[in-house]
């Protein structure tokens, strides 16, 4: 059923080989590994916009977040009602939640075809999916430090047999490439699940422990079933590993989850900065003062003179108090009046129409 994939997996292969073999031994371990690595770019160039889809669409899930707790907070233990809710919401808002499952779909095919194509390898094996016998006896024989790229740390059988007979290969040399690269696979696995956790943002409940299953769970079942992984399998996963572990990490900086430091900081720096010349006055432009309230403050009677430069003495509305500053008396002691008339007689009716008016 997955013919037509095994065949497209291995005329990839089989193409980026041709390039290689131009520079490179046709059939060395390093021209077929190199093959590999290629077709790990080939694959992640092809599903780059399904990636940029896919985080772009968590992105659009972290927005809805806050919209979505009060849903839950409104309509309480009404699941049903709630689910309804949250679709017209994400329906409302373009948002599809499967969005966030596209690269990977398509990866899980992929590997399963590699890891049949090679497995199938064997020295003196007829053609595979679209190679030739030559080229086939050349990808089964061409190994990596002594590990052909189809061997694997467990093997039995026809095939045992036919790559332990190649000059060279032992079980030992076999072993210690996988020793090698298993750990490499499953410590990419788990700093590249740990970036993804950092790209998705927080999440709590079910979400929150499926993350840290997959943290754990994915680099101890690989360490297990890595044993029998053929060593192109193995390359095939450190390489893809490593290229989305940077993937991320450009998309990270380019892309930070809201309400994240680096969001924070991308922000303030996406606002334009003001020209501090363009708040200057123009050249021969008079520049234009705020206006300042006066604060309404009130002298006390004895001291309010709007008469005092007329400096007479003559007792009046004003004029005792003038008479009083300029004798160098006290306010309110001036003329010959009582003690204190005079400036009694400066507070009456008409001093207080003064002030109103003032």
């Amino acid at each position: 059923m997955l013919d037509w994939l095994y065949t497209a997996i291995s005329w990839v292969m089989a193409r980026w080989h041709d390039l290689l073999s131009t520079f490179l031994d046709p059939a060395g371990g390093l021209t077929w590994a190199l093959s590999i690595m290629l077709l790990v770019v080939t694959v992640r160039l092809l599903l780059f916009p399904l990636f940029v889809k896919q985080v772009k669409s968590q992105r659009a899930m972290q927005e809805l977040q806050p919209e979505i707790a009060k849903l839950r907070k409104q309509y309480g233990s009404d699941r049903q009602g709630m689910s309804q809710a949250i679709m017209a919401l994400q329906k409302e808002r373009g948002v599809n939640p499967l969005a966030g499952c596209l690269p990977i779909l398509p990866q899980i095919p992929i590997f399963i075809a590699l890891f049949h194509v090679l497995r199938r390898l064997a020295p003196g094996a007829d053609g595979l999916y679209s190679w030739s016998d030559e080229l086939t006896d050349q990808a089964a024989s061409a190994d990596l430090f002594g590990a052909p790229i189809s061997a694997s740390f467990n093997m039995d059988g026809a095939k045992e047999a036919a790559i332990l007979a190649l000059p060279g290969v032992t079980y030992g040399s076999i072993r210690t490439v996988a020793l090698i690269l298993i750990p490499i696979m499953c410590i990419t696995t788990f700093f590249t699940q740990k970036q993804i956790m950092k790209r998705s943002g927080p999440v709590e409940g079910q979400a929150a422990t499926v993350q840290k299953l997959l943290l754990y769970g994915m680099p101890l079942s690989l360490f297990v079933t890595g044993f029998f992984f053929p060593i192109g399998v193995l390359i095939y996963w450190v390489v893809n590993n490593s290229w989305t572990f940077g993937q991320q990490f450009f998309i990270l900086r380019k892309m930070p989850p809201p309400g994240s430091p680096a969001a924070k900081a991308k922000a303030a720096a996406d606002k334009p900065a003001i020209d501090p010349k363009a708040l200057a006055p123009k050249p021969g432009a008079k520049p234009v003062r705020p206006k300042q309230g006066r604060p309404a403050t009130i002298a006390p009677e004895s001291t309010v003179d709007t008469g005092a430069a007329d400096g007479d003495g003559v007792p009046g509305a004003n004029g005792a108090t003038a008479s009083g500053a300029a004798d160098g008396r006290p306010a309110g002691a001036a003329g010959n009046g009582p003690r204190g008339g005079a400036g009694r007689a400066g507070q009456g009716p008409a001093n207080r129409g003064k002030r109103k008016r003032r």
